[in-house]
């Protein structure tokens, strides 16, 4: 990835789409590489501009935000980009189908200018999920739900039985919320231990973010919705 986060925009509404493509713009270190108001337009700008990440919209007409982000990330190359999923509302079932078609987090859309950037910049630079126990929040609240309007129907969840120990143990934690840093206090374990484990578990469970995880540690009741995070949050 280039030293500035290439990000392209989609919203079908033209001045919140405007709004964010302004902000961004004045931004140091980012790059507006496109924006679009559709999930069809988003999936033939992503292909057309290869960004890094990719501001996507969920409730739009046509081709939703969840039809987009799969297809988006279907025939991506190598790094593949980012979503993150923008949203009115903090627990919509629309997000949640989002992040089982590859999302890596969401925003919502009254968060601000800072914390908008602060999250471009968190996925830009490779996190995998931004504000992880919001979205344990989503998860737990559609975990038993299939992926909601708009998504496909629901699919048998990954035999956990494939995993060590230690790699169930890593995925209980991600669900509940913790970080990396969190997880390798935990478990006396030094971070990049942690993702050798989390890294590991994705390829066995053939998941392509951390937000998967999550939601196959709810979908399979590894965790259960309601338990606490186990570090006081």
């Amino acid at each position: 990835m280039s030293s500035r986060i290439r990000v392209l925009v989609v919203d079908d509404q033209f001045l919140i789409r405007a709004g964010l493509v302004g902000l961004l713009r004045a931004a140091p270190g980012i790059e507006v590489v496109g924006e679009g108001g559709d999930g069809e337009e988003a999936v033939e700008l992503a292909a057309e501009t290869c960004p890094d990440v990719v501001l996507m919209d969920i409730r739009m007409p046509g081709m939703n935000g969840i039809t987009a982000t799969a297809k988006i990330l279907a025939q991506a190359g190598e790094p593949a980009p980012r979503v993150l999923v923008l949203t009115t509302f903090d627990l919509d079932e629309y997000v949640y189908g989002a992040l089982r078609a590859g999302a890596s987090g969401f925003l919502l859309k009254d968060s601000g200018p800072e914390r908008l950037l602060a999250a471009v910049a968190a996925v830009g630079g490779g996190d995998a999920l931004f504000a992880p126990s919001v979205t344990r929040r989503l998860v737990e609240a559609f975990a038993r739900q299939t992926a909601g309007p708009g998504g496909d129907d629901a699919e048998t969840p990954p035999d956990l039985g494939v995993l060590t120990q230690r790699e169930v143990e890593v995925l209980k934690l991600i669900a509940r919320g913790l970080t990396n840093a969190d997880i390798a206090e935990r478990l006396y374990i030094s971070e990049a231990t942690v993702k050798t484990h989390l890294n590991r578990t994705m390829s066995k469970l053939d998941l392509d973010s951390r937000a998967q995880a999550v939601v196959v540690a709810y979908e399979t009741g590894l965790v259960t919705p309601g338990a606490g995070p186990g570090n006081g949050q």
